[in-house]
């Protein structure tokens, strides 16, 4: 998909962080915006803005792990701007760090609900409107992005929910690619997977449901994950802004994987041979060991 200019864009999770960086790039590019967040106040100010650089923009506030609103932000996207372009199905949150155990079934149900479901629900809805646009136009061309995380790649220790839903993020990715492949060349997809970057992702728990709210305090091991997400997230040096650049570019040159720091790839290779040569999983501080010895202080300390 090399062109943007008048094209639709359908960005979730767009009041902050990359789908805000994301927004303002297509509208720079000259895009109609369809721009989605669950925080109605912060989208409305952020949609705005956007309409500032002179786009078109359609706020909409869903909760993406909800299916019934993806299916109404398509239907409202159609009937104001036609079948999407671009769909960036980016929404998520930082969910509850921790050791596997100690994570309770609501805080699966709502990272899984939110990181994982929500782009399954952009990719159900999505795709069959966009694949229909393509049989229909020959002139259309579209792409999907799904953005899942290095987490998706690796599994580090510590956030085995959230690495979880990433890993399946980039599973369904993966398979999407290869499935669209089999059907058309106009339709296509990449998986964004972005390492530390200053978003606020680290402060998701405020926007966590009631229903699905803590049961107990936070355990020594997700207080532990918590304050290690806030401090690699903060100090992260590449910006949403540089985030969304990329994406573009991998969308504009039909890359499928899009990674933020090749530097960290090093360690989804030594994964990869551990599960050729099937051997044990390597240790993941093996480069920073003082890293591994503060974290297992943490968890072993009184």
């Amino acid at each position: 998909m090399r062109q943007f200019k008048d094209r639709v864009a359908v960005i979730t999770g767009a009041a902050s962080g990359f789908g805000l960086e994301a927004s303002r790039l297509a509208a720079r590019e000259g895009m109609r915006v369809v721009m989605a967040d669950l925080q109605a106040e912060a989208l409305e100010r952020a949609a705005a803005e956007v309409r500032s650089l002179g786009a078109e923009v359609l706020p909409f506030a869903l909760d993406v792990s909800q299916a019934d609103r993806v299916q109404a932000l398509a239907e409202a996207t159609r009937a104001r701007f036609g079948t999407p372009h671009f769909v960036f199905n980016n929404a998520g949150v930082g969910g509850v760090g921790g050791l596997a155990w100690e994570a309770s079934l609501r805080d699966w149900q709502w990272t899984l609900g939110v990181n994982l479901m929500g782009v399954v629900h952009g990719v159900h809805t999505f795709t069959p409107m966009m694949l229909a646009a393509a049989e229909a136009d020959p002139a259309y061309e579209g792409h999907i992005v799904n953005t899942a995380s290095m987490a998706g790649l690796v599994s580090p220790p510590n956030m085995a929910v959230y690495n979880v839903t990433k890993h399946g993020v980039v599973a369904l990715t993966e398979t999407l690619y290869q499935d669209l492949s089999l059907v058309t060349d106009r339709v296509r997809c990449s998986v964004l997977c972005p390492f530390f970057v200053p978003t606020g992702i680290h402060q998701s728990e405020r926007h966590r449901p009631a229903a699905l709210a803590r049961e107990a305090p936070p355990t020594r091991s997700q207080q532990v994950a918590r304050a290690m997400a806030e401090k690699a997230v903060t100090h992260g040096k590449l910006t949403a802004a540089d985030i969304a650049r990329l994406t573009f570019e991998a969308v504009r040159e039909d890359r499928f994987y899009i990674v933020s720091h090749p530097k960290a790839l090093k360690g989804v290779q030594t994964r990869l041979e551990d599960i050729v040569q099937l051997r044990n999983p390597s240790d993941p501080f093996a480069d920073r060991p003082e890293v591994g010895r503060q974290l297992r202080d943490a968890l072993r300390g009184p």
